[in-house]
């Protein structure tokens, strides 16, 4: 029992000294920590009724109104107004080439003659059988007046007559297939085959575009759909050029790209042979003027996970105000709700500012 006493107050001492060092420990600590008072104190604290907010030195930028232009910038590729791969309708040997490459034709000029000889005989001989039928056909309906041949020999050689027609027509038919023309007004490519060339109807021979006018593919946002309409004016530049082109747009596709999100939008320019099709076009398309616009520089935002937010310098102290944002640029982001004209803008030092403290100005804008 001797033993289990001295135990149990040797355990209890040393939980008492314990208790005796720790006090110690946290008087000592309390003191090491406590601010100096003073001038030199109340000189790095400042703040309305003794809030010891601290300061910061800042660039701000007090905000106005400006002109802004909504634009849509897209990526598009020029067109040919009409294009088609000038191929034959039947197979045989050309025999005429009326053409020379990269030059412009008009409509229905003949530009490849194919073999038709074959054509022009079987032609002469449905004609010479239709002739022999029309004078059987005549003689046949003499003796029929007299009642000489049945009406069925008479109906007979009659329709043998028309089949004879339906069957030169048919030839004419082919023979005008043997003659290629220009479909319309364009310029000529190059040339594929040469004269003698046996070609089909898969051969291409040459190809066909008119580029004046010229049209322009492009897409937009879907969220645009309702800001386009057909005649809006589009502005474009292409690779190589510094010049600006204009056009407009003529046709929308009734369809939304589901993959893409986006809305195909085509425009027409006219084109004096300096753009050629299949170049690569930079698209400006023009929504709406906003002669008043809040435009502010975009460092001044601060993004969060369900709004945006700026800070203001209210009576010398930062505040944090939600705003709702529009159109952005290079530099600048538009404010369309959230700021007034006037308020001064924290642009620097936005990590560090707390709600509530002085702030100094470096420069403001």
């Amino acid at each position: 029992m001797t033993s289990s006493k001295k135990i149990l107050r040797t355990i209890l001492l040393a939980i008492v000294a314990a208790i005796v060092i720790f006090f110690i420990y946290k008087k000592v600590a309390d003191g090491g920590t406590k601010e100096p008072a003073g001038p030199a104190a109340s000189r790095g604290n400042s703040g309305a009724g003794g809030g010891g907010s601290k300061s910061l030195l800042a660039d701000a930028y007090v905000v106005k109104t400006t002109q802004l232009d909504e634009t849509i910038d897209a990526s598009g590729t020029l067109q040919s107004n009409e294009e088609v791969e000038v191929k034959p309708e039947i197979s045989g040997r050309i025999v005429g080439l009326y053409f020379k490459e990269g030059v412009n034709v008009t409509k229905g000029a003949l530009l490849v003659k194919i073999y038709d000889e074959d054509l022009k005989a079987q032609l002469q001989k449905l004609q010479l059988q239709q002739q022999l039928a029309k004078t059987t056909l005549e003689r046949q309906e003499n003796l029929l007046k007299i009642n000489g041949i049945s009406q069925q020999d008479v109906d007979v050689t009659r329709n043998q007559v028309s089949a004879y027609g339906a069957d030169m027509d048919y030839t004419r038919t082919q023979l005008q297939k043997t003659e290629l023309r220009a479909p319309f007004n364009g310029r000529l490519g190059l040339r594929n085959v040469s004269l003698g060339a046996i070609v089909s109807p898969t051969t291409v021979i040459t190809t066909l575009q008119q580029i004046d006018p010229l049209k322009i593919d492009f897409s937009i946002p879907e969220k645009y759909r309702t800001a386009i309409k057909l005649g809006d004016a589009v502005t474009f530049k292409v690779a190589g050029d510094n010049d600006t082109y204009k056009g407009s747009i003529y046709a929308m596709d009734p369809k939304i790209d589901l993959a893409t999100r986006t809305i195909r939008i085509r425009a027409i320019m006219p084109n004096g042979g300096q753009l050629l099709p299949g170049s690569f076009a930079r698209v400006t398309v023009p929504l709406k003027n906003m002669p008043e616009a809040i435009m502010i520089p975009t460092q001044a935002i601060i993004p969060g996970t369900r709004d945006k937010k700026v800070i203001i310098a209210d009576s010398g102290k930062a505040k944090f105000v939600v705003v709702e944002t529009g159109i952005r640029d290079e530099n600048n982001i538009q404010v369309t709700s959230g700021l007034n004209l006037g308020d001064t803008v924290i642009t620097s030092g936005l990590m560090q500012l707390r709600a509530g403290m002085t702030i100094r100005f470096n420069t403001v804008n």
